[in-house]
């Protein structure tokens, strides 16, 4: 059982890991930094809510993350101040700043440096329009003018202060006002004192009063948007690692339970009850699943924390969010693997269990005839619902295929594993010809054996295709979404010239000061943002968060073509908006559609455009007044003027080539597929080594069969020969079964979720994942051929 034993640890150890990154997405909170010295703070609601009827069902509220502070009045400051226990209010405002020599940082009001609190180390507070108190760490010296840019030109201030504390640059409070753009508005009001957090919010209803950890979300909402998104992914990944674990774990138990038929028949044949040969194969699978599912949920914990964090170098986890470790994920996957081992030996043993005492050894040398029927029915209902996600996916666009696509891989490999011996037979047949042909005397006798022990061949078979499909499905899904993103991208642009931003973005007027320059015929200023909206997916409406962006109305449709489908770009103005066909969902030109801002701001646009390239532009297009963000990304100007002059004025500033902006698009993508890699590395390894194991039992259990033909005449050399063609026979229809499952599901994929005919395939890794599959494959099978062929063995 050392084969069951090292399938269920890495089987414990991939449940676990994902349980690992759940739970951190269920806690994820970002750290109290800057609030520390806030017993409460007042923010505007963090998440969009709205109530939706499905279909046949009681109306559900459904909620999204927002990725930007709402406006909270300064006016409410007032208020609380009234209540018992509260000693001050902070009305805090929140600003990018960048220094001339491109250090960036955040500014506030001098009011906010008592939140930390971060005490002044030398000279005084900030009180002239002109004045700035910086962190101590910046280098500055208290009298020394420096140059900082906000959210305008840079400015002169003299520096009267340097502050304990992160990166950050105090400013008196009326000019920190002015700088956040929201005269009478702030991020949020932080409360000091012992006021009772049910009081505060009885005095400001709708609003948010954040205690605790969650202050820590008030000041870092990246944390907080990633959350939905990250529980999502990891319950998805759990669910695959579990589906993956039940199918290799029960092919190999129940390859294992069919080697062991002769020995558990002779138990029938002496008068052992079914029951009895059932509770022997089930705690024997137990005895290896329980050590198994305790070693494995202890390493879960480090292999989770790995995980964890690569996705965090790679940018795929915002900055604070940080890994959250108990007992639990462990548990979790010490109860999956016992339950699997449980589920999967009871199932294994009901055919050896109910075979007759009279018959007993004689039925146990013989494989059955036919599948029982309830294998066939199910494996069948399994492959209509896989045919019927794959018309799905073409049938449908965007989310709702990409959702289609996800279960269709597990749902076909699953009929694979039902219906494996049929499959097998037929690969059989077709490369038993071939392995005929390169050689009569084996091939022959690794043809017979493929048809002989279909039972064998189909458990050997179906890890075969689940490594190819899972690993060929996950590396080329993120490849062909990364190539249509770039090619949409590059296709639509039609600017000459790019002014971009090493730092934290431009200033606004940036794109005033382009459009002035003599030479230069249009020019739009691109601000990335995220917009909540319902959108419709398989008939059900959802409220989805949808990538944006702001642009300049008028000279947009002059440097963007997102291909428009039907209307004008050249429309766009104040109160409209601009869709994607990928989340229009029905809706006509002229039209109202409902948008929450990424502040919360609730907007009624008119659309009037539809447009195709929805990955290159973002599902949403909207004048950039709308768009929240104080800073725009970049630039996009047509015409050969010299904009070095521009640039100069703005700290981080450059002018770039229309190519650079696909240059950082494929990088920031890549980042993000470094997760693919990732994922597919740990269930690949998973795969195969539940591969190798079930084929190396399945060939060392041959002993007497191998040894039967060296007594009656055949050499150790035409023996190794017939199991080097049936390896080509059972691995061979194993990889081709896993690469059509592959190629459907790709196939949908692009045409569903990117509108390509075809993925995005890369020949070499393709041709590594399979010849890494191969050859792990062809070891298992030889090694164990090879020790039981030695010299000195016979039958």
């Amino acid at each position: 059982m050392w084969g069951v034993f090292a399938a269920l640890l890495f089987a414990a150890v991939l449940v676990g890991s994902c349980g690992v990154l759940l739970e951190s997405a269920l806690r994820a909170h970002a750290p109290v930094e800057r609030y520390g010295a806030a017993s409460a703070v007042v923010t505007a609601p963090h998440r969009v809510q709205e109530r939706i009827k499905p279909l046949g069902d009681a109306p559900e509220v459904q909620s999204r993350p927002l990725t930007e502070p709402g406006r909270v009045p300064v006016a409410l400051a007032g208020r609380l101040r009234g209540l018992p226990g509260v000693r001050a209010v902070v009305a805090d405002v929140s600003f990018p700043v960048v220094s001339d020599a491109g250090r960036a940082m955040r500014g506030h009001g001098w009011e906010s440096a008592a939140l930390g609190p971060f005490p002044l180390r030398q000279g005084r507070a900030p009180r002239a329009p002109g004045e700035v108190a910086l962190d101590a760490a910046s280098g500055a010296r208290v009298g020394d003018a420096v140059r900082l840019q906000t959210t305008g030109a840079p400015r002169p201030f003299r520096v009267t202060g340097l502050v304990a504390g992160p990166p950050a640059a105090y400013f008196a409070a009326a000019t920190a006002e002015a700088l956040g753009g929201r005269p009478g508005h702030a991020d949020a009001l932080a409360v000091l004192g012992d006021a009772d957090a049910d009081a505060l919010r009885r005095a400001v209803p709708g609003l948010r009063v954040a205690t605790g950890a969650d202050r820590g979300d008030a000041e870092n909402l990246a944390v907080a948007a990633a959350r939905p998104d990250m529980i999502e992914l990891s319950a998805s990944l759990g669910g695959v690692a579990v589906m993956i674990a039940l199918l290799v774990v029960g092919g190999l138990v129940a390859l294992s339970v069919r080697e062991r038929t002769r020995e558990l028949a002779l138990l029938r044949a002496v008068g052992a009850t079914p029951g009895q040969v059932r509770g022997r194969i089930v705690r024997q699978a137990l005895a290896a699943a329980v050590p198994a599912g305790v070693a494995g949920g202890a390493l879960s914990l480090a292999a989770g924390a790995g995980l964890h964090a690569v996705m965090a170098s790679a940018h795929v986890l915002p900055d604070g969010y940080r890994l959250s470790l108990s007992v639990l994920p462990a548990l979790a996957a010490f109860l999956v693997t016992v339950l699997a081992a449980a589920v999967t030996s009871l199932l294994a043993s009901l055919r050896v269990a109910r075979i007759r005492p009279a018959r007993a050894l004689g039925e146990a040398e013989l494989e059955p005839a036919a599948l029982p029927r309830w294998r066939v029915v199910t494996g069948v209902v399994f492959l209509i619902l896989g045919l019927n996600s794959l018309g799905l996916s073409f049938a449908v666009s965007g989310q709702a295929a990409a959702a289609s696509v996800s279960g269709l891989v597990l749902t076909l490999v699953t009929a694979t594993a039902l219906l494996g011996p049929l499959i097998a037979r037929r690969g059989g047949r077709i490369l038993g010809r071939l392995a005929r042909a390169l050689s009569p005397v084996p091939g022959r006798l690794a043809q017979h054996n493929a048809a002989a022990a279909a039972l064998r061949a189909g458990s050997m078979l179906t890890p075969v295709a689940l490594a190819v499909a899972f690993a060929g499905t996950q590396l080329f899904a993120s490849s062909t979404v990364a190539r249509a993103t770039t090619a949409e991208a590059a296709a639509g642009n039609r600017a000459d010239q790019v002014l971009v931003s090493t730092g934290p973005g431009l200033p606004s007027e940036a794109a005033a000061a382009v459009r002035a320059v003599p030479g230069v015929t249009a020019a739009t200023a691109v601000a990335r943002t995220t917009v909540v909206m319902t959108v419709r997916e398989l008939g059900e409406r959802r409220l989805r968060s949808l990538h944006g962006q702001g642009v300049t109305p008028g000279d947009a449709a002059r440097v963007l073509d997102p291909k428009v489908s039907a209307g004008r770009l050249g429309d766009l103005a104040d109160g409209t908006v601009a869709l994607s066909e990928n989340v229009a969902g029905g809706v006509r030109l002229g039209s109202p559609v409902t948008l929450w801002l990424a502040d919360g701001t609730r907007i009624r646009p008119r659309v009037v455009a539809l447009y195709e390239r929805g990955l290159g532009f973002g599902d949403v297009l909207l004048p950039r007044s709308a768009v929240t963000a104080p800073l725009d990304d970049h630039v996009l100007v047509r015409g050969d003027a010299d904009l070095r002059p521009v640039a100069a004025r703005y700290a981080g500033a450059r002018v770039a080539g229309p190519e650079a902006l696909g240059v950082a698009l494929a990088r920031e993508l890549r980042l993000q597929n470094l997760l693919s890699w990732v994922v597919v590395a740990a269930i690949l390894g998973f795969v195969v080594i539940g591969l190798v194991t079930t084929l190396a039992l399945a060939t060392g259990a041959r002993r007497r069969e191998f040894g039967l033909l060296r007594d009656i005449g055949a050499t150790r050399r035409q023996v190794l020969a017939m199991v080097r063609l049936e390896a080509l026979v059972v691995l061979g229809t194993g990889l081709a079964v896993g690469t059509l499952i592959a190629a459907v599901t790709l196939l949908a994929f692009a045409a569903g979720v990117t509108g390509l005919p075809l993925p995005a395939v890369s020949p070499v890794t393709a041709l590594a994942v399979l010849a890494f599959v191969a050859v792990s494959g062809t070891a298992a099978m030889m090694l164990p051929a090879r020790r039981a062929t030695a010299p000195g063995t016979g039958s």
